[in-house]
């Protein structure tokens, strides 16, 4: 008997995947054997298609209670409770990105969480039944606020007995001080800045509001918080002023001394949405970026430089050995409300940080509530966290369901609301569908390379 699986062809060969997340890359006529339902388990091709769970030898039941574990593990998110909350404690920056996703361009009042309001939302992260917590503080820029969060540290610390959190800024750091430097390291809180690559391209997409570059100043940061032995990663957004300087934006973390090059594409929500024109690109430049960085940092790990491409990272350890991809926007159903909750500085709480940021373009489709008046089971309750789900379960949806990266990928009702006015995703190769297809093609091309042993030591 076979299992179902989906196929890709890949130049003579093909991939195979299925819903555990095996894959197996076959001949052609490996393939006819398993269509036509008559592999020889005597050889190396049926033990192997065996092993990986494509086909077996036994009653459907007995199949189903030996493969049914696999499923538990690659799911095993949907058994635990909201771990991811977000604390945007300010709407105001110092900066203004190119492609700024926490405002849309227009006026808006810039706003702070009050301490109260912390303490309402800090409450209901607590009521999540998840032992385990990350507490998330964004913006705007976050230290902007710094003194509510530091309220919501000390509130946590003091009214937590039972669970085990982690604090996490995403911050660029550029109103980073000394004494704010050693609170964090105090208090053990993680930080995650933002560097765009060398110099030239940082301060094309990151400038202050005065039209100066931030390069500097995050790099000073990164050095001051080091310099307290806090440890600092760093993200790219990916503009069109990034596709010509693979190489240069590559080389620019590597002397930083950052170990992960997470290249990610721009999000069509808030000013990137208004600036597309300017700073966007098709899915097929941002493609043909990725595949230049990727092979730029492989060239650099045969030289023996320790540096990793962040996606691929995400992606891998499901691929290799099983383990759940638990990055929200890379799971079915995705993370919204159920993986990750937003509570804005007014009290507002949404399904996730991109919810929040629709929200800032007008269209609160993913409100939940607010924190003066529900609780975290209102907030799960709500339809719209039941729409965000229902709409992103890749087995679901037609052209997704047939996909050979499936168990891998996933969807964002935000996005597809934003771009195609419905949170199901219904255009064919859309602009996520096709970037996400080509990395991973990028990635299980290398899986069958030389390179194979390059990127499972990554994980």
């Amino acid at each position: 008997m076979i299992n179902y699986f989906n196929f890709k062809q890949f130049d003579n060969e093909y991939l195979l995947t299925n819903d555990f997340g095996k894959y197996m890359f076959v001949t052609k006529e490996e393939l006819r054997s398993l269509i036509d339902n008559s592999v020889d388990f005597s050889s190396d091709f049926g033990r192997k298609a065996e092993e990986n769970y494509f086909a077996f030898q036994c009653s459907k039941r007995a199949f189903a209670d030996k493969a049914k574990h696999l499923m538990r593990e690659s799911k095993s998110y949907l058994f635990q409770s909201t771990g991811l909350h977000i604390f945007v404690v300010t709407n105001s920056c110092n900066m203004q990105c190119v492609y700024c996703q926490a405002q849309n361009g227009n006026d808006h009042p810039h706003g702070m969480m009050d301490h109260k309001t912390a303490e309402r939302a800090v409450d209901i992260a607590l009521q999540s039944p998840n032992d385990y917590l990350s507490f998330e503080f964004q913006g705007g820029e976050p230290l902007s606020n710094f003194d509510t969060i530091k309220h919501i540290v000390e509130y946590t610390e003091a009214k937590n007995y039972t669970k085990q959190i982690e604090f996490n800024l995403v911050s660029n750091l550029t109103l980073l001080t000394e004494d704010t430097a050693d609170y964090i390291k105090r208090h053990d809180i993680k930080v995650s800045t933002s560097i765009d690559g060398d110099m030239l391209v940082h301060n094309t997409n990151r400038q202050y509001r005065n039209g100066k570059g931030t390069f500097d100043d995050v790099v000073s940061g990164i050095e001051l918080l080091r310099s307290k032995d806090v440890a600092v990663g760093a993200i790219l957004t990916t503009t069109r002023q990034s596709l010509d300087h693979a190489k240069e934006i590559v080389d620019a973390y590597v002397s930083l001394g950052l170990t992960n090059v997470f290249i990610r594409p721009l999000t069509p929500l808030g000013c990137a949405s208004n600036q597309w024109s300017d700073i966007g690109y098709t899915p097929e430049q941002f493609v043909t970026f990725y595949y230049e960085c990727f092979d730029y940092i492989i060239d650099l790990n045969e030289q023996g430089v320790n540096i990793k491409e962040g996606t691929a990272l995400l992606i891998l350890p499901k691929i290799l050995y099983g383990n759940p991809v638990n990055y929200m926007e890379l799971r079915s159903p995705c993370g919204a409300g159920i993986g990750q909750l937003a509570y804005y500085y007014d009290g507002n709480v949404y399904t996730c940080d991109e919810g929040r940021m629709l929200s800032e373009m007008g269209d609160d489709s993913f409100l939940l509530g607010n924190v003066y008046h529900s609780t975290y089971n209102d907030l799960i309750n709500n339809p719209s966290c039941k729409a965000a789900c229902i709409s992103s379960v890749l087995e679901s949806l037609p052209e997704c369901s047939s996909c050979v990266y499936n168990p891998f990928c996933g969807t964002c009702p935000v996005v597809n609301l934003a771009q195609n006015k419905n949170i199901f995703q219904k255009t064919a190769h859309s602009y996520r569908c096709k970037i996400n297809a080509g990395i991973m093609d990028k990635i299980f091309n290398t899986l069958k390379s030389n390179n194979k042993q390059i990127i499972e030591k990554w994980v």
